[in-house]
């Protein structure tokens, strides 16, 4: 489908036409638009302190490659003097409602958009004029946005009715070396985790990153880890897809070679244990995803063993925080982490909006289902996860 550009009218003060910038938005509709823009795209990605892996042109062309529906891929372009200054991709819901959301879906802990630093809020402002959402039934819903995400600057310019809900909780710690860590924590549970520490240097574990290369096997075998550490605990569904397996290979590959993921594999005794996935953002680091063989949990401390290694690549690296993501497991609460919740933005038009008030109730809904749901019944998820693997 051919592109659509729409120029922006200078500013009022504006003396000397010839010096004011000009400003154009454009939407893109093909399939193939997050490949035609890959370079540009990495480009502005570098000069968005707010983007994260998750809006890397290897992610997203990936991302929609293996997970998007042909015909709804919809993709936002601001550009000043013909440069590249504001970029978001979504997806045309299906239904009767229709509407937009972000990329990812499960999958993803941050949502965003892409605005260049240097033209932030009036790329956001024209990036805001350029949604479509015109008709009253229309939406655009994003899950798992920070609270610093440059989405947000789009939202404070929207004109129509927006809504603003807590979403996944995720914790972050310090970008410090491990033994200034162990000085967050109470006396007796550092000195715990000292021993701990000291007896996983003295088994010799040892940490290689992997090169670009050979993140396919590297994750390959992170999946296959990660299946064995939680087949009596319930496993994410879509972790156990070729499907993932491809996204997670061809996405990560590429961001490995250019420095934005880390893949770690720990060996011991001259066998490989453990695989970890870091994403590398120039505000934080993240642990994405692990595996870990199960016999290796009745010699050591999984938990500082993984820590130790990700704060290693976090501080080499220069990043000042280091992200546990999304959930609350108790592994991660050991540490004190700071907690900060995700956001749910809903943008949606100006004027009545039946659809958009329908949406924001179902939303408000959800969310009280799932407070009762961990207050009351905090092993519910448990029980369901046991069934359905008998």
């Amino acid at each position: 489908m051919s592109t659509k550009a729409r120029p922006t009218s200078l500013p009022a003060q504006a003396t000397d036409p010839s010096s004011a910038p000009r400003w154009t938005t454009e939407l893109r509709r093909e399939d193939d638009a997050l490949d035609t823009l890959a370079e540009e795209w990495d480009a502005l990605a570098a000069r968005c302190r707010t983007a994260t892996f998750f809006q890397t042109a290897d992610w997203q062309r990936s991302w929609w490659r293996h997970y998007g529906t042909p015909g709804r891929l919809l993709v936002v372009l601001v550009r000043r003097d013909g440069l590249l200054v504001g970029a978001g991709a979504f997806r045309l819901r299906g239904g009767p409602l229709g509407g937009l959301t972000g990329l990812g879906d499960g999958l993803i802990d941050f949502t965003d958009v892409l605005l260049d630093d240097d033209c932030a809020d009036r790329a956001a402002a024209e990036f805001a004029a350029a949604l479509p959402l015109t008709r009253p039934w229309h939406s655009l819903e994003l899950r798992e946005v920070r609270p610093e995400a440059a989405v947000q600057r789009v939202y404070e310019r929207w004109p129509g009715r927006r809504h603003r809900f807590a979403d996944s909780l995720c914790q972050y710690l310090p970008g410090v070396p491990m033994d200034q860590l162990l000085k967050r924590l109470p006396g007796k549970t550092a000195q715990r985790s000292r021993v701990k520490l000291r007896k996983i240097a003295e088994a010799g574990v040892e940490v290689r990153p992997t090169p670009a290369a050979e993140v396919p096997a590297a994750l390959d075998r992170l999946l296959r880890l990660h299946f064995l550490q939680w087949q009596d605990r319930g496993v994410t569904r879509e972790h156990r897809t070729e499907r993932f397996a491809r996204h997670l290979a061809e996405s990560t590959a590429g961001l490995v070679a250019t420095g934005r993921a880390a893949v770690l594999q720990f060996w011991l005794d001259g066998e490989q244990v453990a695989v970890l996935l870091m994403l590398l953002c120039p505000s934080f680091s993240g642990l994405y995803m692990y595996g870990v063989h199960p016999l290796l949990r009745e010699r050591l401390d999984i938990a500082g063993m993984l820590f130790r290694a990700a704060l290693d690549e976090t501080v080499g690296a220069g990043i000042p925080v280091m992200g546990l993501l999304r959930g609350q497991e108790p592994y991660k609460q050991r540490w004190r982490p700071d907690q900060l919740p995700n956001q749910r933005l809903l943008f949606g038009p100006a004027g009545p909006a039946p659809a958009a008030t329908a949406r924001t109730v179902a939303v408000r809904a959800r969310q009280a289902a799932v407070h009762v749901l961990r207050t009351r019944f905090p092993r519910l998820k448990e029980v369901l996860a046991a069934r359905r693997r008998s």
